[in-house]
């Protein structure tokens, strides 16, 4: 059995498109390996099987953002968009942790979107789900103050009470200062909301986190 099994987006591929895909071999990926960088063109679409790809965009200062983290099932963007419309890539990828991959080239990803109406649909299915995903960041970033974020940041971001990052991890997912979210973090520690130590923000008051993100949305 090839490693398309491992992916359920792949289902509805007919039999022959599969045993294409599954003569590719997937590679393991540790985490820090960038995986491309700003001005790249795209030379084939990458499948996540496990793990996690984070991709930012960066200012001329060279302050970080994360636009969005690829992952099981979903698909990058920018690669799309390189591969079908010759676009350079206009930020950065990095693995977020250990993953494994397959890297389907550029020929054949293009005859696939030709003969495979069902690997078509996935394409244009998870680019449609991206574009969403970048229009709510927009938003969020146009209209949401920077301390709801960062308390729907540490929501989202939690695993039983923590939060294992840096104030810089956090500032550029934010695509804020470390200074500046070490002040707001400052704070929601004297209101009693977490606490902090070294690489960890633990949540010791969800509920009053979760009222800001929401209450912050509504303004």
């Amino acid at each position: 059995m090839g490693w398309t099994a491992r992916a359920p987006s792949l289902a509805a591929l007919p039999a022959d498109a599969r045993a294409r895909l599954d003569a590719l071999v997937p590679v393991s990926v540790p985490r820090g390996t960038p995986l491309f960088h700003a001005g790249d063109t795209a030379r084939g679409f990458v499948l996540v099987l496990s793990g996690r790809i984070e991709v930012f965009t960066a200012s001329a200062s060279g302050r970080e953002m994360m636009l969005y983290a690829v992952e099981p099932g979903q698909s990058c963007v920018q690669t799309t968009l390189s591969l079908l419309g010759g676009e350079a890539y206009t930020g950065a990828a990095v693995a977020a942790n250990d993953c494994t991959l397959v890297d389907i080239p550029r020929a054949l990803f293009i005859a696939l979107m030709d003969e495979a109406p069902a690997f078509r649909g996935f394409v244009f299915t998870a680019f449609g789900q991206r574009m969403r995903e970048m229009m709510q960041l927009l938003q969020v970033v146009a209209f949401q103050r920077l301390e709801g974020r960062l308390a729907a940041l540490l929501l989202a971001r939690a695993e039983a009470g923590e939060v294992r990052a840096t104030h810089q991890d956090i500032a550029t997912a934010l695509g804020s200062a470390r200074e500046v979210i070490s002040r707001h973090l400052d704070a929601f520690a004297r209101r009693g909301w977490v606490t902090t130590e070294r690489g960890l923000v633990r949540l010791s008051d969800t509920g009053a986190l979760r009222r800001l993100a929401e209450d912050d949305v509504a303004l």
